[in-house]
């Protein structure tokens, strides 16, 4: 069997993984796309040499990502999801019967397409009639938008063509474009291997938020796997639930969401960039 190994940026690690077959192999406009079964993790969607998800466990990260932010606001019902070609994001979304618009900005679609193909329970729903897809820059439409309640930054690492979305300029057109109690989100590395990437992009969102905070979650398939979401908000305090969770979900409850966040004492020393390990 043979094995294919991740070309991950940042990290002195290397991951493998053993391959059954290989689904798919080719490039978009963007980058090299491949899709592949493994014995324990199922099918695995590799872009640009780089995993972005499992099968088996790729609900830790759709629904960190995701419900956090949608349970910190009281009734989001205009959400946009940036990135996330695979569909998983806004599945997670329209679980909550608020919602009433998605606006889905993924730059690839390709990788939708490929979602489409060989992951349908993560791209089940992105034929809802509520969703508005648009195969374009996230940056520039987040310029235009106003009236939105979530933004979800679901986007590959911050290199390449994705580097414009981990900019000053990126969150503060996030800002504008959100309601009153609006909040944004974004993954942003490991705390384990990646300390110094997380601080930057707490002080990067800072620059256009005045509540910011950081929480985490476990990922076996991402280097460091203590996963970190950034998340920025215009006035309430993400860390409080406004609703329940009644939602049909694996990993995220109200307990998991009161405990995700980086206790205060360790946030200060990555605030302060004394967060060495």
């Amino acid at each position: 069997m043979i094995k294919f190994f991740e070309n991950a940026p940042f990290v002195a690690v290397e991951y493998g993984y053993e391959v059954e077959k290989i689904l798919y192999k080719g490039k978009s406009k963007f980058q090299e796309i491949m899709v592949f079964e493994n014995p324990y993790f199922g099918r695995m969607l590799i872009l640009d040499g780089v995993v972005q998800l499992t099968e088996r466990d790729e609900f830790f990260y759709h629904e960190m990502l995701t419900h956090v932010p949608m349970h910190a606001h009281p009734e989001p019902k205009k959400v946009v999801v940036v990135g996330g070609g695979d569909g998983g994001t806004v599945r997670e979304v329209l679980k909550h019967k608020s919602v009433e618009k998605v606006y889905f900005i993924e730059i690839d679609e390709e990788v939708i397409n490929i979602s489409k193909q060989f992951f349908p329970t993560l791209s089940c729903s992105i034929d809802d009639p509520r969703v508005e897809i648009k195969n374009m820059d996230g940056a520039e439409f987040i310029k235009k938008a106003s009236g939105i309640d979530i933004v979800i930054v679901d986007s590959t690492d911050p290199i390449g063509f994705a580097r414009s979305l981990y900019s000053e300029e990126f969150f503060k057109s996030v800002s504008n474009a959100l309601t009153d109690e609006g909040m944004c989100v974004i993954q942003s590395e490991s705390l384990l291997l990646h300390p110094d990437v997380v601080g930057e992009v707490q002080h990067t969102i800072k620059s256009a938020f005045p509540v910011v905070d950081v929480y985490t979650a476990p990922i076996a398939t991402y280097p460091g796997n203590w996963w970190t979401f950034s998340i920025g908000s215009k006035k309430l305090d993400p860390r409080q639930m406004r609703r329940k969770c009644e939602l049909d979900t694996k990993y995220y409850s109200d307990e998991i969401h009161q405990y995700a966040f980086v206790p205060k004492g360790l946030y200060e020393k990555l605030m302060q960039g004394k967060l060495k390990w």
